[in-house]
């Protein structure tokens, strides 16, 4: 028998805003545990919400990068659960009157494009976090992340494939960062995939019984969650291994494997009902509007504007816009030097290899863009040669170093007297006398060791194309 996997996404992303969503701690993270927690995001009672205005204009601009139908007269409900991190014992959210409905984004993966509809995008304030101590057995919370904005897109079953639903994932990502809506870091649980996912036999229109797989929050894991998921469901079906329930299951990395943790709730478990402490939101076209034209470049307009306008390749177009990070740091680099393929190359070549030998991807690159400008013109315009712009490039990423400065006061600059080099290439010549023998015989790799033997002299100070008009004219005796 031939099954069909059918999948939901419930995505949750929480929103770049400076502080809560209903108080003005700050949302930022990183903070020592419980150090953002004021009364209100600490469930004191008593203590009124006041709705965070830019939280609303990020949900707007969410609606607009999904096409989704923006609600006019929007308000918040009550989602009744007790949970140890939910200091009210209730989360305010969105059931009744989300922000948005009915949108779309399109995929294409190998089959072709496809269009992904959403049933909603909904606000709603995110809990705290549980920290597990193994050694003596006990639980702690950290409230830093309660009360934090967050929008929860939530998708029809449209997905077939775990591609598919990685490629949406990452157009989604894209959408979002670029708009300014999240920073979208996986890492740091900005955010979050639950997979809701169900087999049945191909071509029936009957679902099978749901099972969620919980906060995931790396590419890797979804894709190898949903391959062990449906397969468990696909033996289940075909052999009665076990009974299949409507369950919340996690997934562990560690042993690549779903595990139970809880039945799962239907809505009315919750008791959802409107919060009557918040007022209801009007959204007017003005506002829509005006967020509409705040809008920076998409990553879409981005990669057409690099390649049909600054010529850039398809290839380095791609990388530069796959993270709204580098897409920023070409930007503010052009300011400085505009010279967009010196640029980019700079970006992929040097500074995402320095990135990487700190274990930082390209979403965590920081750099002083002035100061990268700098130093990537003093090898354009041949002031240093490009191992010693490669070097600065290191001191500028772990210390901060002017290159005009430091290159003035290390004595940098590239040598570039033909005479002197002249000069060192011949010294060299006749210290390795056998090493021209053997250049002599045929064997062009010793010319590459005196070229360094010759840069290792002049203190990777010289202009390497001078070198290399020298040398083979020197070695030959002329």
């Amino acid at each position: 028998m031939k099954y069909e996997v059918v999948m939901g996404l419930e995505v949750h992303v929480e929103l770049a805003t400076e502080s809560k969503l209903f108080c003005s701690c700050s949302a930022k993270f990183g903070a020592e545990a419980n150090e953002n927690v004021c009364p209100a995001c600490a469930g004191m009672p008593g203590m009124p919400a006041v709705t965070n205005k830019k939280a609303v204009e990020l949900g707007i601009a969410a609606a607009l990068v999904t096409n989704s139908e923006i609600t006019r007269t929007m308000f918040f409900d009550k989602k009744n659960y007790f949970y140890p991190d939910l200091p009210t014992g209730y989360q305010i959210t969105q059931l009744f009157a989300p922000i948005c409905r009915n949108g779309w984004v399109e995929i294409e993966t190998g089959e072709g494009k496809k269009k992904i509809t959403l049933k909603q995008i909904h606000i709603e304030e995110d809990a705290g976090k549980l920290v597990h101590d193994n050694r003596t057995g006990t639980s702690l919370v950290d409230f830093n992340r309660a009360s934090v904005p967050l929008v929860e897109i939530v998708s029809n079953p449209d997905f077939r494939t775990a591609e598919e639903v990685v490629t949406y994932l990452e157009k989604l990502r894209s959408l979002l960062s670029f708009a300014g809506v999240s920073d979208c870091k996986l890492q740091e649980g900005s955010m979050r995939c639950d997979v809701n996912i169900s087999v049945r036999e191909k071509g029936s229109d009957k679902l099978g019984t749901r099972t969620e797989i919980k906060n995931m929050n790396s590419m890797k894991a979804i894709a190898a969650a949903i391959e062990f998921e449906s397969q468990r469901h696909i033996d289940a079906l075909e052999t009665g291994s076990e009974v299949l329930v409507q369950e919340t299951r996690r997934w562990d990395d560690n042993i690549g494997e779903t595990f139970s943790m809880r039945e799962k709730e239907n809505a009315t478990d919750y008791r959802y009902f409107p919060n009557p402490e918040i007022m209801p939101i009007v959204i007017s076209d003005e506002w829509i509007s005006a967020v509409r034209e705040s809008l920076p470049e998409t990553a879409q307009d981005k990669y057409i504007r690099l390649t049909q306008k600054l010529g850039l390749s398809e290839y380095d177009s791609s990388i530069i816009t796959g993270s709204k990070n580098l897409a920023d740091i070409f930007d503010e680099t052009m300011k400085y030097f505009n010279k967009p393929k010196e640029v980019v190359n700079w970006i992929i070549v040097e500074l995402l290899a320095i990135a990487k030998g700190d274990n930082k991807g390209g979403d965590d690159v920081k750099i002083d863009c002035k100061k990268f400008a700098k130093l990537i013109e003093l090898v354009d315009n041949n002031t240093i040669n490009r191992g010693v712009g490669k070097k600065l490039l290191s001191l500028v990423w772990k210390e901060g170093i002017d290159p005009d400065v430091y290159v003035k006061e290390n004595n940098l600059g590239m040598v570039s007297d033909t005479d002197m080099i002249g000069q060192v290439i011949k010294n060299i010549l006749t210290m390795h006398s056998k090493s021209v023998d053997e250049y002599k015989s045929g064997n062009q790799k010793v010319f590459g060791f005196l070229m360094g033997q010759v840069m290792r002299e002049l203190g990777g100070k010289a202009d390497p194309q001078v070198i290399k008009k020298l040398l083979p004219d020197l070695l030959a005796g002329k």
